[in-house]
């Protein structure tokens, strides 16, 4: 289990972490908590967006970055 794992690091760390958890992933499965919506897209196979403590939105990363309810609490509209 990884909490933000990607707190407080730069650019440069958040890429090392992503490659070292991709590494994990390939061997054990590994739950993130995480803020950081690029992190998670890029790391996991599968998705569960949480808003308020409620499933809002489950599945492939493509999948939850289409969904209309994870763009209006997470990801927004880009206006």
């Amino acid at each position: 289990m990884l909490d933000e794992p990607a707190g407080g690091l730069g650019p440069q760390d958040i890429e090392w972490m992503n490659s070292l958890i991709r590494n994990l992933t390939a061997q054990m499965s590994v739950l993130i908590v995480e803020h950081h919506m690029d992190v998670v897209m890029s790391v996991c196979d599968r998705l569960y967006v949480l808003n308020f403590g409620e499933v809002i939105s489950s599945g492939s990363a493509d999948v939850v970055r289409r969904d209309p309810a994870v763009i209006a609490a997470y990801l927004g509209t880009g206006a």
